[in-house]
């Protein structure tokens, strides 16, 4: 979940006023690493907005992945998510979802 543009807004104007980010860090329960994100973020759109997603997420076929795994049963996760033109996290949630281990019965 993202911080309110709210928040941002009042830890960006503590440190243009002078304080430190450790102290920005303890007055709002920050990180440091968020407030760099937000100073960079600023500097390249000119908003604290967050950016909007610029992919659409690829859904897997079930169906078609369970066939797979019939085919392909020593199929490493980066071989299937080429298969499937997706990520091999993608590939673990989804073979997460539908109880494929590399377990032998």
């Amino acid at each position: 979940m993202s911080y309110s543009l709210d928040l941002r807004e009042k830890a960006i104007a503590a440190l243009k006023k002078g304080y430190l980010k450790s102290e920005v860090n303890e007055m709002f329960g920050l990180g440091i690493n968020t407030l760099r994100s937000w100073e960079k973020l600023e500097e390249e759109t000119g908003s604290l907005k967050s950016r909007p997603i610029t992919h659409e997420p690829i859904k897997i076929n079930r169906e078609a992945l369970l066939k797979y795994y019939e085919e392909n049963s020593d199929s490493t996760n980066r071989e299937t998510a080429n298969a499937f033109n997706c990520s091999v996290s993608g590939i673990r949630s989804a073979k997460a979802v539908l109880k494929i281990t590399r377990k032998k019965n």
